[in-house]
């Protein structure tokens, strides 16, 4: 098991996700809010895992990937990333569900979203594939596994500061 895999698989499912939202008629309210519901909730806890384990562990042996200078501007980039996700799901919740408003407010999550899994595949998970042990990546993959699944239902929703954040964990 390998963390860098868990959070790709977490990647296609997230796109999966926003792809049956689009193909659901908008009469359909009651589908349409529980995969927003799940997806939402998928979002946020998949983000808190990466901070909670990736990331961290990313400062320490990274070196920058897909151009970027070093593992803290990778780090840097993804915290802020994950504060413009939880800021569109956020936008999300304050239109009913099926709404004009509340489509382009999913289209923007999912651009925000789709932004950072490109940005973070070809930096942050390139970077730590090359540079982090198969015995690292299994152990942290354990962790991102067990937190993911004790934390089926969703967590809060916190904004990060990425320097403050970067200084924390380095």
């Amino acid at each position: 098991m390998d963390i860098t895999q868990l959070i790709l698989d977490d990647h296609h499912e997230q796109r999966r996700l926003f792809a049956i939202i689009e193909q659901i008629g908008r009469n359909d309210t009651a589908a349409l809010g529980a995969l927003w519901t799940r997806l939402s909730a998928f979002l946020e806890v998949h983000a808190l895992a990466e901070e909670k384990f990736f990331y961290p562990e990313l400062l320490h042996v990274g070196r920058g990937a897909g151009g970027k200078d070093d593992a803290a501007d990778e780090t840097e980039d993804a915290i802020k990333d994950h504060n413009e996700i939880r800021d569109a799901v956020a936008e999300v919740s304050k239109h009913d569900v099926a709404t004009d408003g509340w489509f382009r407010a999913i289209a923007k999550a999912n651009e925000a979203n789709s932004d950072h899994m490109g940005e973070e595949e070809r930096e942050g998970l390139t970077d730590f594939r090359l540079r982090a042990s198969l015995e690292l990546r299994h152990k942290l993959a354990v962790s991102f596994v067990q937190f993911e699944a004790n934390h089926v239902n969703g967590v809060v929703a916190v904004d990060r500061d990425p320097k403050d954040y970067i200084a924390q964990n380095s």
